[in-house]
């Protein structure tokens, strides 16, 4: 880490920290409430190769997560335009865990991770479309839960059943029609006999030659 002594190592940093440095803080909430973690953080020397000699500065840090029941570290190298408390680095900090989850809902509800692209402006449409799959299921799955509820006794509409509603709706062909012979017009053009369809797929007769033609 840069410090005005010179690089050092994070480890070695958090070391020389007294006890009053360190407080404990949420992370924010998670499957079993607040996440509590003691926390500190130490000033670090403006990066300038990250930041370029005519950008601002701005302010560096080394923020220190510490398990309070196992000890076990994590360290987090943060910026910011302007000075903010400690309990804002670990509101952001904290974060982390709502976007893994984000990005784990995206790739098994809109194929986020399963794109077959070697160019970036390819992989961006990709992604791009795949977050607002992930958007528009998230949407719909808030707005049923607040206007309309679920019943008692059943769980509420998720993100995954409405995924498989649409595909019902866009990839299972439609129910059979009757169909209409040719030259006949009015209440007499419709066959009373269903047509027979197998998976949506049919065979016709076209001038002698059989064709497999695939119905939406």
């Amino acid at each position: 880490m840069p410090t005005p002594a010179g690089p050092v190592r994070a480890d070695a940093l958090v070391a020389g920290l007294p006890r009053w440095a360190w407080q404990q803080l949420s992370a924010g909430a998670g499957a079993k409430g607040e996440r509590f973690y003691d926390w500190a953080w130490i000033t670090l020397t403006p990066d300038s190769h990250a930041c370029g000699a005519d950008t601002d500065m701005g302010c560096w840090w080394l923020l220190v997560r510490r398990h309070r029941r196992t000890g076990e570290l994590a360290f987090y190298r943060c910026y910011s335009p302007q000075t903010v408390p400690l309990r804002e680095l670990v509101r952001v900090a904290g974060r982390r865990w709502a976007i893994e989850e984000s990005f784990q809902a995206g790739k098994r509800l809109a194929g986020l991770n399963e794109h077959q692209v070697r160019r970036w402006t390819s992989w961006r449409r990709c992604t791009l479309l795949a977050m607002i799959v992930h958007a528009l299921l998230s949407v719909i799955a808030a707005n049923e839960h607040t206007d309309r509820p679920a019943p008692t006794g059943m769980i509420p509409l998720s993100c995954s059943e409405i995924r498989r509603l649409f595909t019902v709706l866009v990839v299972t062909p439609p129910a059979s029609r009757p169909a209409r012979e040719p030259g006949r017009t009015g209440a007499d053009a419709t066959n009373t006999e269903p047509e027979q369809a197998t998976t949506g797929v049919r065979r016709q007769l076209d001038d002698g030659h059989n064709d497999l033609r695939l119905e939406y």
